[in-house]
């Protein structure tokens, strides 16, 4: 494993920029993830680690080399596609051991034979080993194609949103793989993907891409509590940040400065009004078992908060709000320094 630079990238295809000006440092054994919609350029960041693209400007480093003018076969990296991409007219063990197999490697037969046994109990597939590709449940062609990137043992292992195309279900049986993987191998993993619950569970640290530019990474919990602006406070949340204009809600002691309040769950305290005074109106509840989604209209807007499953608030009752310490912006959408 081995530390990865981008020094200043850009990338351009005619007059759209995909990536401008990306400094990004991937530490030896850290788990980056790039959240970000279609369009942000996080694929093409991942195209340009591996060599697929070349980039206009600035320079790659892996493991301590100057890597922005290598070919893609000598840059010592793993990529996992979206989509399986196995052969399927192999078995799991022949699709496992074909990057074992390229033309530079030279690896004995009882080297890829240990590589491949090895790979296969780690991703939890060793029992399907002689199975074709084609006998494997979704699940389990995943698995097989994150374990042809385990097998070859890279600098960097590259993620092109690896589990999107899997029902509910399994993509969370695989985020906790993947990150099991991850932490028994040590291994170096820049992960792209525009579902933040990934991103949350997965990373150690976050990278918001928006418009081809690195808007902010930190930790999860620094992303989530202290985004710079706007955009990155929405890209985190479920439900989503609610975004309202001053003076929708009684804004005593929130900063002068502030045009856009942004309020979470933990910003808002809602109760059933008293004395014919409110703020707005339950507008109804999503029952979502443990919990539910309040919905709440406020003058032509309407706002979304936790409750819990008894809440003793049903549809139609009038209710006060108040914000508890929530995140303010000024009138660019950059942060205010009111941040818990």
């Amino acid at each position: 494993m081995a530390d990865v630079i981008l020094d200043n990238v850009s990338k351009h295809f005619g007059d759209h920029v995909a990536v401008r000006d990306l400094s990004l440092t991937i530490k030896q054994g850290e788990f980056i993830v790039l959240l970000g919609p279609t369009g942000a350029g996080k694929t093409t960041t991942l195209r340009l680690i591996a060599g697929l693209e070349r980039p206009d400007a600035g320079n790659i480093s892996i493991g301590g080399i100057d890597a922005t003018k290598l070919p893609p076969a000598a840059r010592d990296v793993s990529f996992v596609f979206q989509q399986y991409s196995l052969y399927p007219h192999l078995s799991v063990r022949e699709n496992l051991a074909f990057p074992l197999k390229s033309p530079g490697r030279n690896l004995p037969k009882d080297e890829i034979d240990r590589r491949v046994e090895a790979t296969a109990h780690l991703v939890r597939i060793h029992h399907k080993l002689d199975n074709r590709a084609t006998k494997l449940s979704g699940g389990e062609m995943q698995r097989v194609a994150i374990g042809r990137a385990l097998v070859r043992q890279p600098a960097i292992y590259l993620m092109d949103e690896p589990l999107s195309s899997l029902d509910a279900k399994l993509r969370a049986d695989m985020r906790l793989e993947l990150k099991r993987i991850q932490q028994d191998l040590g291994a170096t993993v820049l992960y792209v993907t525009h579902d933040q619950i990934e991103a949350m569970t997965m990373a150690d640290r976050i990278g918001i891409l928006a418009h081809g530019r690195l808007v902010q990474i930190g930790t999860p919990r620094d992303i989530y509590t202290r985004p710079v602006n706007v955009h990155v406070a929405a890209r985190l949340g479920q439900p989503a940040i609610n975004l309202l204009p001053r003076g929708l809600l009684p804004d005593a002691g929130l900063p002068d400065a502030a045009a856009t309040i942004g309020a979470r769950t933990e910003h808002l305290r809602i109760e059933k009004s008293a004395n014919g005074a409110a703020d707005g109106a339950v507008d109804w509840i999503e029952h979502l078992g443990d919990q539910d989604h309040l919905h709440v209209r406020v003058g032509d807007r309407k706002l979304i908060t936790l409750a819990p499953h008894d809440t003793e608030l049903a549809a139609g009752d009038k209710v006060t709000i108040r914000y508890t310490n929530p995140l303010c912006f000024d009138a660019s959408g950059d942060l205010l320094g009111n941040a818990p």
